[in-house]
């Protein structure tokens, strides 16, 4: 369930006409940006940037910049960045410059449909100007590389049905490529967890379990190591439960000493309009506290009324 959604009453002129008061004349009135962007979805936000520029002959994101700043400014803008187009950036920001931010290509690339890859590498060529696979294939290395390229393909089986064989087949086909034998061959866990439904893998977990008196995570988790382990595990995450790995995702951004910012503002954005309600209930369950009281004690001022307005009362 989301955290926001469409405004049934929406008036792309009005709220274009709110945020210019709020940026006009001496002082920001931080409150009232912050509600226009989270009584809006994504895609009003673009109209409403439309509107702006037709109203006033200004554009909305340099006067946000030239407005805001810290924290506060990276979410607002994000929440003013089309989602594949943010997805993107945040990709590129992954593999730009010294060395690479492998959790953050795991996060994204594992745990879309194929529908939203295919948007968000349309976006990586129209926006940035290069191929996302021929940067991934630049940028990382070995099976994690193939792990990478095969979900970046966007061609996972997405039907509902359950084939118990099939299930059957490829549960005893990863034991014998991992526990089954002396070494691994991940090609057999990637051909797996990167092409069958999530339906279809969930019966594949639970075949798995009963042939080898243990949990595919378990096997996966002695068996592989480094970057592939991590991505395989997301995958297997995601598909047992997809709020519970977001919630944990969400947590090791704040955990810890420091936070990270870029982490906590791509999550809260990018699932706000999906399933950021259910998250926030799989983060209580899990931590038995709140999301929001974590932000409140990790986040301050403007930022943090933002991001606990876009994760609502939950």
């Amino acid at each position: 369930m989301a955290s926001i959604n469409p405004n049934s009453h929406f008036n792309a002129e009005a709220a274009a006409q709110s945020l210019r008061t709020a940026m006009k004349g001496l002082g920001t009135d931080e409150e009232a940006i912050i509600k226009v962007l989270v009584a809006h979805s994504c895609s009003q936000r673009q109209e409403i940037l439309s509107k702006y520029k037709t109203l006033f002959g200004r554009d909305i994101i340099e006067d946000l910049k030239s407005e805001l700043g810290g924290n506060f400014e990276e979410a607002v803008l994000a929440m003013m960045t089309p989602w594949p187009t943010l997805l993107a950036n945040e990709l590129r920001r992954a593999m730009k410059g010294a060395g690479t931010d492998e959790s953050t290509l795991i996060e994204i690339l594992c745990t879309r449909p194929n529908a939203d890859i295919k948007l968000i590498k349309e976006a990586y060529q129209k926006v940035i100007g290069r191929n996302l696979e021929e940067d991934v294939v630049s940028e990382t290395s070995g099976n994690f590389q193939r792990l990478l390229v095969s979900v970046t393909n966007a061609n996972r089986d997405e039907s509902q049905t359950v084939d118990s064989a099939k299930a059957q087949q490829d549960a005893k086909e990863i034991y014998d490529a991992g526990e089954g034998q002396w070494g691994t061959d991940e090609s057999t866990f990637n051909a797996v967890l990167c092409s069958r439904s999530v339906t279809q893998l969930r019966a594949v977990f639970a075949a798995y379990k009963s042939i080898a008196g243990k949990d595919i995570q378990d096997a996966i988790d002695s068996e592989t190591s480094g970057t592939l382990k991590e991505g395989l595990l997301a995958i297997v995450k995601y598909v047992k439960d997809p709020p519970a790995f977001f919630a944990e995702r969400l947590y090791n951004s704040m955990a810890g000493a420091g936070t990270d910012d870029t982490a906590l503002i791509r999550l809260v954005v990018s699932r706000s309009e999906i399933d950021l309600v259910a998250i926030a209930k799989a983060f209580r369950k899990l931590y038995g506290k709140s999301l929001n009281d974590f932000i409140a004690s990790d986040c301050s001022g403007d930022y943090r009324r933002l991001l606990i307005a876009a994760v609502g009362n939950n």
